[in-house]
């Protein structure tokens, strides 16, 4: 270990996790300015009156103060801000598909089975997402063309009264006001992929040798090509009278059997991954275009006397795509079983808790869910435009009921369950352990230890079986969407006693397509508020594209060689130690900074590298979700590659965060036992003693009493239980700040004497 000297500094670089994160409150600070950086990816410190950069707090540390610099990453103008991002929320549904192509099972070296199998389930979800694309244009065609276009402003309509006559009675421009959003739409989402955090580097950066890496997959422009193609033949198909009705004519037949053979040759074509030239690639979309505007001429004036009035096609195009998904998802769901099951391998010696969620097939669910919110949404639209302008008489595609039931008894469902689980297991569960052990030794008055226990039993529970909740919820309606279609092309229309749950279903829908859209429109024009789009925006768009190419662009391939060419333009000098410090999700985005900087750096340097993690969902919920990319035996290693300067600052009241680098925690004859990460390498049995804040280290993990004990006098105070907020506040952030970087392990005293308050512990009133 390198022995700090004279002019020994300590640079700390944090990042922060989720939107919504202001420059002062991360470097906790009265003001900012920046010191690097494009704009999109911020370096920022904290500022004097002058607007100078000015230097951090010092570090305690081996008895003096040490010098440290205080450095912030600011990465949330690459997920929010702006009306062009706000709009990604509707992408949300192929964000989901995306995701689960890095949730599959780990694939073991040599077997050629399992090798197999994980390509069949990757085709899988390609075609699963071309699926996604074709029913949202389809759906918005039933909105547009169909509601509208062929219902709503037919001659003679008593829909929109006010509207002037002309819009009906001008065939051309009745047509063209339900056909050009959609082509606009086509046009957005063809550019979307496009995008790329990565073309404003400015430095050339060499691919790192760290196996934890956020991996992008090569580009693909074929698979482009093919969701522009499929999105087009869905304009062309309903205006040819949908896949399941023949054209009366010659030629209409014939162009609408080369839009079908385009639809279908996309499909196949996904399976593989398509890859073409140029040309070939704009001879397709062409094509295309060119069977849309066939499609158009034909069917010019739009007609408003079909059986049931409307855009029949429409119809028949929504079932067909609705009945494929459904298809699509039960067979993944069905091949991932094998493919999970051989790569148990992989994790089966791992304890229950650090083990992939449902064994590795938890990518299935989130593939029905995909689907799920996809129809639910479009259903949602349509039925809420329909509410809004006031013409109940307008007709939707017959499937809509099934999904209306659908959602309403998902909506039933999540609620009983939430009641169960946060109504009476959450109480019992209190009520059944009364005051944790590990509570009581970190906190000092009965009053704290009431306030914890209550917290912290509810945040145990839901690190440990939210995420069971909401793949029952999934998993339910995946299977009673399945039923439903049963009922209703096997049986005929559904019986009475489904109307209840359906108008359930209508309010559930509407609801989520109004609110998804106003909180769009908030986040377009007022940044500051959304804050829960963006949440929901850094949780999907950490992963690259993979399984469809229509999805935001990857942040972490940005932000982490970053954060990595910071980190090594401070180690430059030679008396500097760098502690790369991640909050929440930016904890993820540090802990690969870090490996990328240990795998490139000499051994020498590597000595002057620290991590520090606080409040992270690594351990139970994106090592258990992402097991392929997260394996347990990378992060084993890269923390013995830092030879225990990995600190992670945790609490047990925090729902989201929870311990990184141990596990199996149990209490001991007053000391805090478990396994965990060892710096010599390797796992083993551990053992921590509060200390005079009630802080207990266990290995890497600092476990923090929340409400924190009293005041130490040189931070910040902070009353109450802090959750997953404030963790710098905490004394205990400079003592791990100071381990990480190799500096020891300073120990102040309480300054309120040994009952950790100025006039001591006064007894419980009654």
């Amino acid at each position: 270990m390198v022995m700090p000297g004279p002019d020994t500094r300590v640079v700390e670089i944090r990042v922060p996790g989720l939107v919504g994160t202001s420059g002062e409150s991360l470097l906790d600070s009265t003001s900012v300015v920046d010191v690097a950086g494009d704009g999109i990816g911020r370096l920022i410190r904290p500022s004097d009156r002058l607007r100078r950069p000015a230097p951090g707090p010092v570090l305690p540390a081996l008895g003096r103060s040490i010098p440290r610099i205080l450095e912030g990453y600011l990465w949330s103008g690459m997920t929010s801000g702006g009306a062009a991002k706000a709009t990604w929320a509707l992408l949300f549904p192929f964000s989901l598909a995306n995701v689960a192509h890095w949730m599959l099972p780990p694939v073991p070296e040599g077997k050629r089975f399992a090798a197999a199998l994980g390509a069949i389930c990757r085709g899988l979800l390609r075609v699963a997402s071309l699926l996604l694309t074709m029913l949202l244009i389809s759906q918005l065609a039933v909105v547009s063309l169909d509601l509208f276009a062929a219902q709503c402003l037919a001659p003679g309509s008593d829909c929109l009264s006010g509207i002037p006559s002309f819009l009906r009675d001008f065939a051309p421009l009745r047509t063209a006001i339900g056909v050009v959003p959609l082509l606009v739409l086509i046009f957005v989402l063809d550019r979307i992929p496009s995008s790329d955090w990565r073309s404003r580097n400015r430095l050339h950066r060499a691919h790192s040798s760290s196996p934890l890496q956020p991996q992008d997959l090569p580009r693909t422009p074929g698979l482009r090509t093919l969701h522009t193609v499929a999105a087009l033949t869905c304009v062309a198909l309903p205006l040819l009278g949908g896949p399941f009705r023949l054209p009366s004519t010659t030629f209409d037949l014939i162009v609408w059997i080369c839009a079908l053979a385009l639809a279908v040759a996309s499909l196949l074509a996904s399976t593989v991954g398509f890859s073409a030239g140029p040309v070939i690639r704009g001879g397709l979309i062409g094509f295309a275009v060119v069977l849309v505007g066939i499609a158009v001429v034909r069917r010019t004036p739009l007609p408003a006397g079909l059986p049931g009035g409307g855009l029949g096609g429409a119809d028949g195009t929504v079932e067909a795509l609705g009945g494929s998904m459904v298809v699509v998802t039960v067979l993944f769901a069905l091949i991932l079983i094998p493919a999970a099951l051989s790569g148990r391998s992989a994790w089966k010696h791992l304890p229950r808790r650090l083990r992939p969620w449902l064994g590795g097939w938890a990518a299935a669910p989130v593939v029905a869910l995909a689907g799920l919110l996809g129809g639910g949404f479009g259903a949602g639209l349509a039925v809420a435009l329909r509410q809004l302008v006031g013409a109940t008489e307008l007709r939707l595609p017959d499937t809509y009921v099934l999904v209306t039931v659908l959602w309403g008894a998902g909506l039933a469902l999540a609620l009983v369950l939430g009641l169960l689980g946060f109504a009476v297991a959450v109480p019992l569960r209190r009520l059944r352990r009364g005051v944790p052990e590990v509570v009581a030794l970190m906190e000092i008055s009965k009053a704290q230890e009431e306030e914890a226990a209550r917290v912290w039993a509810r945040a145990s529970w839901e690190r440990k079986h939210l995420h069971h909740l909401a793949l029952a919820v999934a998993l339910a309606m995946a299977a009673g969407g399945g039923a439903l279609l049963v009922l209703r092309f096997g049986f005929g229309p559904l019986a009475s006693w489904f109307t209840p749950i359906s108008g359930i279903g209508v309010f559930a829908l509407g609801a989520l397509a109004a609110g998804l859209l106003r909180v769009v429109f908030a986040a377009a024009t007022k940044p500051t508020r959304s804050r829960h789009l963006g949440a929901l925006a850094d949780l999907v768009c950490f992963w690259p594209r993979a399984a469809h190419p229509t999805v935001p662009p990857s942040y972490a391939l940005k932000v982490v060689p970053e954060l990595a060419d910071r980190v090594k333009e401070h180690l430059a000098d030679p008396g500097t130690r760098v502690v790369l410090s991640g909050y929440n999700l930016g904890s993820l985005l540090t802990v690969l900074a870090a490996a990328r900087v240990i795998a490139d750096l000499p051994p020498e340097d590597r000595e002057r590298v620290g991590l520090l993690t606080a409040g992270s969902p690594l351990q139970w919920g994106y090592q258990r979700a992402f097991p392929a990319m997260l394996p347990q035996a990378q992060l084993a290693g890269l923390y013995t590659d830092l030879d225990g300067r990995w600190r992670a600052l945790c609490r047990g009241t925090d729902v989201f965060g929870g311990g990184v680098t141990t596990w199996r925690h149990r209490v001991v004859a007053g000391k805090l036992l478990g396994d965990g990460y060892l710096p010599g390498g390797g796992t083993g049995p551990l053992a921590a003693e509060p200390d005079e804040q009630g802080v207990l280290v266990l290995g890497g993990d600092h476990w923090l009493p929340d409400p924190m004990r009293g005041p130490t006098g040189r931070h910040r105070w902070a009353p109450g239980v802090l959750k997953h907020t404030d963790y710098v506040v905490d004394s205990e952030w400079d003592n791990a700040v100071a381990m990480a970087a190799g500096l020891g392990r300073p120990r102040a005293k309480n300054p309120w004497g040994e009952q950790g308050s100025l006039f001591g512990d006064f007894p419980q009133m009654r």
